[in-house]
């Protein structure tokens, strides 16, 4: 009786934003069609993949890092392939081969449908390829755009991080060219999927156990869709999102804040499933910089939109972005964004040292003249002024009762390998309808279900509570925009804990 040929191997990394991790499942479920499986690690794989970030340096880093330790173990398993893909294999194309001959494919994030079939023309002997798309010059905006081929084949349960969680993707590309950002040029022209398309998958999400789809796109409140004089944006999105049965939590990642129209926050004020969650990065707290930074609008705009948006939605949760240390920036300049977090009051803030980035404007033109050290305080400084005011919007939540959706093991558990089995007690950790994450010990069971937890404890980036009895229903939610309109100030530092991730 012959002996069934054992199972090829895969390993894949994924560095970056919720596209790349997107991206990364996608790659990996075309591959498990072919009879490929997941490898415990690169040196058990007899494939290994770096689905690879562009956005700053230190992520570009990280990659050449992980290069140069696989080069060792190609070194022992010649057919081993090793291949870069994403962000970083569009924007460096040839450079990825010459400093790291031993990659056998670079394919930009415009050609991932390729992987499959190059993966097979390799191992069948064929030569190492560069498959990437157009450069956003190269061409006119039609040809470019045909280049960078969305890639959304049909999904595998088995891939996402949790059967009951998916990304879904809005459009790919953008077309912002903010100065200091490589994205236009990695990812290509903004173009969106068809709404038709959207919903079929987030139905097929469902019916496979998904209770809730975070819509990702690099300005995904840009979208649009328009086919026989119909147009689709985000907002007509949502409402029909909203009408698919057993689909309980809505997210939509990364807004824009130019695009944050009425109709999109009166959708999010009144659809039950969509979450009152809003990531909406400011970047600077000065119409300079912000100038320089060719974002497209003024800290005037900024506050009108969220002044908008707590107008309509009291209990909602903001978040930003923000750099520090972009080109020429002051320490007046810098002040303005350290003033605007303590106004607006973020629930958090993604607080990056700027990094210049070739093939962006800011590269090209102005000066990355602001020390190092000087970036680094600045960006200690802001941590600080975030964390007091992270901590000071998760206290009214003390005494209230959340619905809470359970992810999954806590951090702290997960470091320590923690394995209650189905019915043991852990620390599990869930978040809130605005975001909010809550850690609580209860039975593994619970994971993936909808439960009401108690708060008991808030930390600046977590709550800690007790799973109700009875599984009770969640604190009305006009009482919790009452209790957060009487908060207190923000506290000083020196009554903040070290903040932990596990509450």
């Amino acid at each position: 009786m012959d002996t069934p040929a054992p199972s090829r191997r895969l390993w894949i990394e994924t560095v970056g934003c919720q596209m790349n991790v997107l991206d990364s499942e996608l790659v990996v479920a075309a591959l498990r069609r072919q009879g490929w499986s997941l490898a415990a690690g690169p040196a058990e794989a007899d494939a290994v993949f770096y689905n690879t970030c562009s956005v700053r340096q230190h992520a570009e880093d990280k990659v050449w890092s992980a290069l140069g330790r696989v080069r060792i173990e190609k070194q022992k398993r010649p057919g081993m392939i090793v291949g870069v893909l994403g962000c970083m294999a569009q924007k460096d194309q040839e450079i990825v081969r010459e400093r790291a001959p031993w990659v056998d494919l670079v394919v930009g994030p415009g050609q991932l449908h390729r992987v499959p079939g190059i993966v097979e023309e390799i191992l069948a002997g064929g030569a190492p390829r560069i498959e990437v798309s157009l450069d956003r010059t190269a061409g006119s905006r039609d040809a470019v755009t045909r280049s960078f081929e969305s890639y959304d084949p049909d999904r595998d349960p088995a891939m996402r991080p949790t059967p009951f969680q998916a990304f879904v993707r809005t459009q790919t590309g953008c077309d912002k060219f903010c100065a200091f950002c490589v994205v236009p040029r990695v990812r290509g022209p903004e173009q969106a999927r068809p709404p038709a398309a959207i919903l079929a998958e987030a139905r097929k999400l469902v019916d496979e156990g998904c209770r809730e789809i975070t819509l990702i796109g690099q300005t995904v409140n840009s979208y649009k869709w328009t086919d026989g004089g119909r147009t689709t944006r985000l907002a007509d999105l949502l409402h029909d999102l909203d009408a698919i049965d057993g689909l309980e939590r809505v997210r939509f990642v990364t807004n824009y804040p130019r695009d944050m129209t009425p109709e999109l926050i009166g959708a999010v004020r009144d659809l039950p499933t969509v979450c009152q969650y809003l990531h909406v990065p400011a970047q600077h707290g000065s119409d300079a910089v912000l100038a320089r930074m060719k974002r497209g609008y003024t800290i005037g705009e900024y506050l009108e939109m969220h002044a908008r948006v707590r107008e309509e939605l009291p209990a909602a949760s903001v978040t930003s972005d923000f750099i520090v240390g972009f080109c020429g920036e002051t320490d007046a300049e810098f002040q303005t964004t350290v003033d605007l977090v303590e106004r607006l009051r973020f629930k958090n803030s993604f607080i990056f040292k700027y990094s210049p980035r070739p093939g962006t404007k800011a590269f090209e033109r102005q000066p990355d003249d602001v020390p190092e050290e000087v970036k680094k305080e600045r960006h200690h400084v802001l941590l600080d002024a975030q964390t007091r005011a992270s901590l000071a919007g998760n206290l009214p939540f003390v005494g209230t009762r959340q619905r809470v959706l359970v992810e999954g093991l806590s951090t702290r558990d997960e470091k320590r390998g923690v394995d209650p089995g189905p019915e043991g007690f852990a620390q599990l950790t869930g978040r809130t309808t605005c975001d909010r994450i809550v850690v609580f010990d209860a039975p593994l069971r619970l994971v993936g279900r909808m439960v009401d937890v108690t708060i008991d404890a808030a930390g600046a980036w977590s709550l800690a509570g007790t799973v109700a009895d009875g599984l009770a229903d969640a604190v009305p939610l006009d009482w919790l925009e009452a209790k957060l309109a009487a908060q207190p100030p923000a506290p000083s530092l020196h009554q903040i804990a070290p903040p932990r991730r596990d509450g």
